[in-house]
């Protein structure tokens, strides 16, 4: 991720990224699914909550736009930048500036009322407006996401190490898979939840009934191919498949090879022998040295 390091300044200065910015509206929107993508089968896959729809990058976007549209039919001189996720603006603290949450343990933003299975997006605007305050709120004594992440990401309370996340892992890293982190990503797929999962602020309560309700963007309903897929049918997927079943998805980020990758290690995983036979006819056709080491292990770990 050296992408970070190449913009932390501008990350830390909005004006360098829009010269005269005064301001910057920060949205929320909710992605918790009516249907959790977790099970308990080894041999069917997980996607995190985020990815089971379309990309959140263009349904943001959208939104976000029309925003503006609203914003300049009050104020059409003023200029602006949008971004979702891709631009060199540190979301989260302008998120918390915002007062749309806190800081938990697992680094993630929580609202009190809402939980954290909400998306970020922002405005930059030469404008004045009137500010929120910041989101105070704490996790007290609570160490589960701690306790939870099976690769020990969260280094310490608020610190956490993205090499040894399951996100990293499976997202932005390119190359192999560390061999020791192998079996402690279950088959988990593209990006994790347990540390939001396990997060009490997560789990409706009766003085906070949104916590984890529902999302009603049409755009983040799961499709058939991210609920629990048998891991086999993914891995039986060539390039121009994968493409199809991806195609406006989060899942995409990955790349043909990365995803290659990610499933051969849910399979190996799996320990399920019934998928030898599929993991010999991959590795037959396979020409990826990197994606071969990984389904040489699976094969190893399934015998």
């Amino acid at each position: 991720m050296a992408y970070l390091a190449r913009t932390a300044d501008a990350r830390c200065d909005p004006q360098q990224v829009l010269p005269g910015a005064k301001s910057a509206v920060v949205v929320g929107l909710n992605y918790a699914p009516a249907v959790s993508p977790v099970t308990d089968d080894p041999t069917r896959g997980i996607f995190a909550r985020y990815a089971l729809g379309d990309d959140y990058h263009e349904v943001m976007e959208r939104k976000l736009r029309q925003l503006l549209e609203f914003i300049r039919q009050h104020r059409p001189d003023c200029r602006a930048k949008v971004y979702v996720d891709a631009g060199p603006v540190l979301e989260r603290d302008l998120a918390w500036r915002a007062g749309l949450g806190w800081f938990g343990k697992n680094t993630m933003l929580i609202n009190t009322r809402r939980g954290s299975y909400f998306l970020l997006g922002e405005i930059l605007l030469d404008i004045e407006l009137e500010y929120d305050h910041p989101a105070f709120g704490g996790c007290g004594k609570c160490n589960r996401c701690i306790e939870a992440c099976p690769t020990g990401a969260i280094v310490a309370p608020y610190v956490l190490d993205a090499r040894r996340c399951i996100s990293y892992l499976t997202i932005e890293l390119r190359g192999s898979i560390p061999e020791e982190l192998r079996p402690k990503m279950g088959n988990r797929i593209f990006g994790c939840d347990i540390c939001q999962e396990v997060c009490p602020f997560n789990q409706p309560r009766p003085h906070a009934p949104l916590r984890s309700a529902p999302t009603g963007e049409p755009g983040f309903t799961p499709r058939e191919v991210t609920l629990t897929p048998k891991l086999t049918d993914l891995l039986r997927m060539n390039e121009e498949e994968f493409r199809s079943a991806f195609r406006n998805s989060p899942v995409k980020r990955a790349k043909w090879r990365g995803f290659r990758r990610n499933v051969a290690v849910a399979v190996g995983n799996s320990s399920d022998p019934d998928a030898l036979p599929v993991l010999q006819q991959e590795l037959q056709r396979e020409t990826d040295p990197m994606v071969r080491e990984h389904l040489q292990w699976a094969m190893e770990r399934c015998r």
